[in-house]
């Protein structure tokens, strides 16, 4: 599924016209911040279980 560009237009007027031009910055703000700490999440690597149950070595 593609969104061509009248699709992006209509989708940034029902915006525009739901949220209000002064709630826009706002709402791109907390989106951007969203996706920065779903994608830092994506990229943050976690022991195995395996791993995390053995005793250290003596």
């Amino acid at each position: 599924m593609r969104l061509g560009f009248g699709e992006i237009l209509v989708v940034l007027a029902l915006a525009l016209l739901f949220f209000g031009p002064s709630k826009l910055p706002q709402l791109g703000a907390s989106l951007g911040q969203a996706i920065k700490g779903f994608k830092k999440g994506l990229n943050e690597v976690e022991e195995p279980e395996a791993e995390k149950k053995l005793p250290p070595a003596p």
